[in-house]
């Protein structure tokens, strides 16, 4: 079976857990933490990186096995053996990928930007052919975000967004995509067991329960360079849209926005990939009388992450090889905060397996 090739853009934590875990279920495959073994006959270990790309002084010109291990990535190392891969992580154009505001901030802990001059993007992936390419891009990359998307439609190279701007879930790329007959899937990938996972789970809890919502709030915070990207108020809005949406999504009546916080909260330096997560929920139980609800989630954050993505990339080359075609309704409802259509967690599992299923037998 052929391997799954793709391209990364922005060699920070996620890449680093996404790549360390690709080299630990290629040694271990019965390790704990995937929820599915195979997908179309991959298993993790058929997932081969063959283009990277960042702006970081640190981690460009460098062996992508070498890149994931610099600053200021600060995620839990699980597997650090891992081979020299022979691809060199190239220098990427930043547009709006650095917020300033960061150069307040010690090096060891903030981007540190590369004075090599960038390549040609498209170039690159017409050499590499990739079967896909993710985007890790910081929050807020918009501009840098749409312009790797355009640098696949032009290379015919299929998409991941991972992060919250809206590319996938809009009618103008998914159908850019589908047009060239390539795949679309996003946006802002969800963890596998996440403050948003959770939230949603309680809110729709609470719907079936006959439960009113009366308000909630949702505060996070973190210690890796996404939080402190993030500590710009400018960079957030689609962030809160996305997070705030995949609540509101389970709600039979919408809460007015004075009723309802979710988002990025604060950035603690000695947290490092730790995410703290605080929600509350309060609401009307039977005659009228108070419920209130608070929980606290602490969870390394990349590998949370990278445990979806690795079903995310399985599906987006079994959708390609079954010649599938723009945004894969069932695989971004089920792993994205903003697909096109949100549903349950329950309805999405549902959607995936049988998304696997029905593709396995036509593959």
């Amino acid at each position: 079976m052929d391997k799954i090739r793709i391209a990364i853009v922005g060699i920070g934590n996620c890449a680093s857990s996404l790549i360390q875990g690709i080299y630990a279920y290629r040694k271990n495959q019965f390790l704990p933490g995937l929820l599915f073994e195979k997908i179309g006959g991959y298993s993790i270990g058929d997932i081969e990186i063959v283009a990277a790309f960042d702006i970081d002084i640190r981690k460009v010109g460098k062996d992508v096995s070498e890149a994931i291990f610099q600053c200021p990535n600060n995620t839990k190392i699980f597997f650090k053996d891992i081979p020299k891969i022979g691809v060199e992580v190239l220098k990427g154009p930043t547009l709006d990928g650095f917020s300033k505001h960061m150069m307040e901030f010690p090096e060891d802990i903030r981007f540190k930007e590369s004075n090599k001059e960038d390549v040609t993007v498209k170039e690159v992936l017409e050499k590499t052919k990739p079967d896909l390419l993710i985007n890790y891009l910081p929050v807020g990359s918009e501009k840098a975000t749409k312009y790797y998307a355009d640098c696949c439609l032009e290379a015919n190279v299929n998409f991941i967004n991972a992060i919250p701007v809206f590319i996938c879930s809009t009618e103008e790329y998914s159908k850019k995509f589908e047009n060239k007959g390539l795949v679309c899937l996003g946006d802002d990938i969800k963890s596998q067991v996440g403050a948003t996972a959770i939230h949603r789970t309680l809110v729709n809890l609470f719907e079936k329960r006959g439960i009113k919502l009366k308000r909630t709030y949702q505060l996070n915070f973190g210690g890796n360079t996404d939080f402190l990207n993030m500590l710009d108020k400018s960079r957030l809005l689609s962030k809160k849209i996305s997070k705030t949406q995949a609540v509101q999504s389970q709600l039979k009546e919408n809460l007015s926005s004075d009723n309802i916080h979710v988002g990025p909260s604060d950035f603690i330096p000695w947290l490092k990939d730790n995410k703290l997560c605080h929600i509350r929920m309060e609401g009307e139980q039977f005659g009228g009388t108070p419920l209130e609800l608070d929980l606290k989630l602490s969870v390394e954050d990349s590998p949370n992450s990278a445990g979806v993505m690795v079903d995310v990339i399985r599906c987006a080359k079994l959708a390609i090889n079954n010649n599938l075609k723009g945004d894969i309704e069932q695989v971004s409802s089920f792993a994205f905060k903003h697909p096109k259509m949100q549903i349950t967690e329950e309805d999405s599992f549902k959607r995936i397996k049988k998304f696997i299923k029905d593709n396995e037998k036509k593959h």
